[in-house]
């Protein structure tokens, strides 16, 4: 058959986005990508090439962009049909809480004027679609969800020897309750410590964006909040590598995503594949992702989420009751299968150009 060439835009991997999410996604998608055109007779003759910013992407049928940013002109004007992966519009959907400014306002018409003449947009859940849906007129049958997942090395662990090790490492307590991400506005980190502090319970927040030094800016009133608190209950660890960070979970009691607002929520996925029973929010896509396979709460109830750390902590049994839930769960969620459906998605694209 005849080459089918697709430029997928790496950008992500080599700036700021390089450890969150975006990030994650985004190379863990390629290596997915990479592994399944050389196996599956379907898509054998389809040619993936990396590239960066925008760059020497005219001889392509097809340029994927992994991400997108509403405040930031990421998406060129262009002839070549392109996909655009969406995470989710939170910053949007909460205004309030990211003011942008005239300038911002400006970015976001154009770059809004550009996803809406994409082929195709894919999203990381069935809850972002509908966001997106909210702030741009766009076929809702042209946005596919396609779920995100974990990679191999999460997983129950029984080797105490090295959670012993890894627990020495990072000095963390017998018993606590553990947090991976970002620290926004819409992750609910300030009623997570307070709920911890009041109830007496160890926190550990696993994430970079915790312990950089970031300037007073209407985003980060979050994070400067959480860097300011001294208590002894509260460890931030910042980055943890690869090899260490599914010890960390496995060592946890339990793990607690109190967000008002996610596009996906891979942390979930992470610790569901660790064994490690999950406390989450109602909102946005979490139920969506944990399937009621957790205990879930209000978020913008402190009430809600106290009496379900409480819950959690406090009853062995109904933690393993979740450790095992969640490991059967955790199964439905896969690169390969993110993979496949994104292969469909750029073989709609190659149907559309035969048509032609």
């Amino acid at each position: 058959m005849k080459k089918f060439k697709v430029a997928i835009d790496v950008s992500p991997l080599n700036d700021g986005n390089s450890l969150r999410g975006v990030g994650y996604y985004t190379r863990n998608l390629v290596n997915a990508l990479q592994k399944e055109i050389k196996i599956n007779p379907n898509y054998r003759h389809f040619q993936i090439d990396l590239v960066q910013n925008k760059s020497g992407t005219k001889n392509y049928n097809l340029i994927h962009y992994p991400f997108f940013d509403p405040f930031k002109l990421t998406l060129p004007s262009q002839k070549i049909p392109y996909i655009v992966t969406c995470h989710d519009l939170i910053p949007l959907a909460f205004s309030k809480h990211f003011p942008v400014g005239i300038r911002g306002k400006l970015k976001w018409w154009i770059q809004r004027r550009h996803l809406q003449k994409a082929k195709y947009i894919i999203c990381p859940s069935h809850s972002a679609k509908y966001q997106i849906l909210d702030h741009i007129n766009y076929p809702p049958s042209d946005i596919y969800t396609t779920y995100e997942g974990a990679t191999s090395n999460f997983k129950k662990i029984s080797d105490k020897k090295k959670l012993n090790l890894i627990k020495k490492k990072y000095n963390l307590p017998e018993k606590f309750v553990l947090y991976v991400g970002d620290i926004n506005w819409n992750k609910n980190i300030p009623n997570l410590v307070k709920a911890c502090l009041k109830l007496k319970y160890p926190l550990v927040i696993v994430g970079s964006s915790a312990v950089k030094k970031a300037p007073n800016h209407p985003w980060t009133q979050d994070l400067l909040w959480l860097q300011s608190q001294k208590s002894p209950l509260i460890k931030l660890l910042g980055f943890v590598p690869d090899e260490d960070i599914s010890y960390v979970y496995n060592l946890a009691t339990l793990y607690c995503q109190p967000s008002y607002s996610e596009g996906f929520g891979i942390p979930l996925v992470e610790a569901m594949q660790s064994g490690t029973p999950v406390c989450y929010s109602q909102e946005s896509c979490l139920p969506e992702i944990m399937d009621f396979n957790g205990e879930y709460f209000d978020p913008y109830l402190p009430g809600s989420l106290e009496s379900k750390l409480v819950k959690l902590w406090s009853n062995a049994k109904l933690r393993q009751k979740y450790s095992l839930l969640g490991l059967i769960r955790a199964q439905y969620f896969s690169w390969k299968t993110t993979a496949l459906q994104t292969l469909a998605l750029y073989r709609l694209v190659e149907l559309d150009e035969e048509k032609q």
